[in-house]
């Protein structure tokens, strides 16, 4: 028998923090007390990189490295490397949302503070597995320090006033692709495009040079490398240790200004001067009737190919170090990608390129065994694409958002469900809440939705999840936007545009005995409590006191 599994998507930054972003302290601990009182065994979060570009998970500046944001300063104070001092004077932080600005130069200064305290203290017990660690991921941590090291000097430099002197040169050779505004972002944000040309080639002197020039800086972001991933795994062992599974997650694609695309030119698109001869993105769909440009750099499958996809299962493997099960988003790149030409201000004048199919994955199970991989196929999927997914046994996605405006025949309707393996989602992080997509959707939609749950409307949230938690999917995962009941207004992204996304937070008070015992409830009608014995039926007799909708 297939073990039936539920559980909530929400991600780190969405968590309750008096620090104004959610972290990998007390509170992440106590979402997995939730998780578990409430019979949820997995928790899904999104990427867990460095952010760039409007603070994007998916627009990261290292595939491998960590959030520093993500550090938690308590933990810090716990291992003598801050003090309550350190923490008394702080700005005034939303509760319900992320204000990036005031949470990054606030954590900055206290990172900053904790390595000074630990570089004083030449004894602390951390040095020497900071020591081992350091040597241990030379692989990815090398370049990465030096990349962020290297981006600060010149965001730095370049904010001296009249520091301009060589901005006509990025602009003469940018200004076919960009607009005046976007040079210069990519100009003082010191994408590595706009560095000096020996160092954005990594020539090997400018490489000495750099090295021993900002060796301190290249110390300090190892350093939060370490810290993140002793926090993390600390999180992770005890979520393991209460039944609970984290879900990951791989953007397909990596950003332009990023570590991993300067280490590694050959492997991208690219030309002379390090900019996109093409970029990805998506054709016009369900999310945007322009598309999608996601402006990342696109593969040179045929040089990953030759390097035997070397750098793709070093990527595989690391998510894996911190996650159980990875979810790859917008798999069907794999099966063909909409390659649109750099500059373009629109996906549309893209077209389809055939991607790697199944080698890619045939190398990973070869390397690294059968993987617990979930594929993310929304969006215009065609027969070939299906194919590869059913071909690697891998489970896809249903939204049954997406399932009450193409007739009885849509395949995100349950009874609809080709495989119990598949994995359904009230929505996705890229959807609306399930309150929001009702109160906007149309009175015909609406009225297929109440006639096929038998409903009133009334509860929409709680109506889908039930659906979602009693239909044949393997695994059922709800945003937690949709357990607390919410609305547009807490949406985390909306595809297609760059403000305002990934900023949603839950509060302290959110997370409340009686919502766990819902959830409880549902996981035993839908048979998803994997730790109860066969016969439930007297806890699922309703006395009165939980009610789900």
């Amino acid at each position: 028998m297939v073990n039936r599994e539920s559980g909530i998507l929400l991600h780190l930054t969405s968590l309750p923090s008096k620090y104004g972003i959610g972290d990998l302290g007390k509170h992440a601990y106590e979402f997995i007390d939730f998780l578990q009182e409430g019979s949820q065994r997995l928790w899904q979060i999104l990427p867990l990189n460095p952010t760039g570009f409007k603070d994007s998970p998916y627009q990261s500046f290292s595939t491998f490295a960590g959030n520093p944001l993500l550090i938690c300063p308590e933990e810090l104070k716990r291992w003598g490397l801050l003090t309550e001092s350190d923490l008394e004077v702080m700005p005034e932080f939303p509760e319900d949302h992320v204000d990036y600005g005031k949470v990054i130069n606030f954590k900055n200064k206290l990172l900053r503070i904790a390595y000074e305290n630990f570089v004083k203290a030449k004894t602390h017990p951390l040095v020497e597995p900071y020591e081992a660690f350091v040597h241990n991921n030379k692989v990815w941590l090398d370049d990465y320090a030096l990349f962020m090291a290297v981006k600060f000097h010149f965001i730095k430099e370049r904010s001296l006033p009249g520091n301009t002197k060589d901005y006509a040169r990025f602009a003469r050779l940018n200004k076919k692709y960009l607009t005046e505004e976007q040079l210069a972002d990519y100009y003082y944000g010191a994408v590595w495009q706009s560095w000096p040309e020996d160092i954005s080639k990594r020539k090997a002197s400018a490489m000495t040079k750099w090295r021993a020039a900002l060796a301190e800086e290249i110390a300090y972001y190892q350093f939060l490398q370490f810290i993140f991933v002793k926090q993390f795994t600390n999180l992770k062992t005890y979520a393991n240790e209460n039944g609970v599974k984290i879900i990951g997650d791989i953007p397909i694609f990596v950003a332009l200004d990023s570590s991993d695309c300067w280490a590694n030119t050959p492997l991208f698109m690219l030309d002379k001067h390090g900019n996109p001869t093409d970029v990805a993105g998506v054709p016009p769909d369900y999310f945007s009737e322009d598309g999608q440009l996601w402006g990342n750099p696109l593969y040179e499958w045929s040089e990953m190919k030759r390097t035997g996809y070397t750098w793709w299962l070093a990527r595989i493997q690391k998510v894996l170090e911190f996650c159980d099960v990875v979810r790859i988003d917008h798999f069907r790149g794999f099966e063909a990608y909409w390659q649109i030409p750099y500059g373009e201000t629109t996906a549309k004048n893209g077209k389809w390129i055939p991607g790697p199919g199944g080698e890619l994955f045939e190398v990973i199970k070869k390397e690294l065994g059968d993987l617990p991989i979930i594929a993310e196929d929304l969006g215009i999927i065609t027969p070939g694409v299906e194919a590869l997914r059913d071909e690697l046994g891998l489970p896809g996605m249903k939204v049954i958002q997406f399932g009450f405006d193409a007739g009885h025949h849509n395949k995100n309707l349950p009874q609809n469900f080709e495989t119990s393996q598949s994995v359904v989602y009230t929505g996705t992080h890229d959807n609306d809440t399930t309150i929001g997509w009702y109160e906007q959707t149309s009175a015909e939609v609406q009225d297929q939705f109440r006639r096929y749950l038998n409903v009133s409307g009334e509860d929409v949230a709680w109506d889908m999840i039930r659906l979602a938690f009693l239909s044949v999917a393997k695994m059922a995962i709800v945003p937690m936007q949709d357990v607390l009941r919410q609305t547009k207004l807490s949406r985390m992204n909306t595809p297609g545009t760059s403000n305002g996304n990934w900023q949603y937070r839950i509060k302290d008070e959110d997370l409340k005995p009686e919502i766990a015992q819902q959830l409880n409830y549902l996981s035993l009608l839908s048979d998803r409590n994997i730790d109860q014995e066969e016969d439930t039926n007297e806890a699922l007799i309703d006395d009165g006191k939980t009610s789900v909708g």
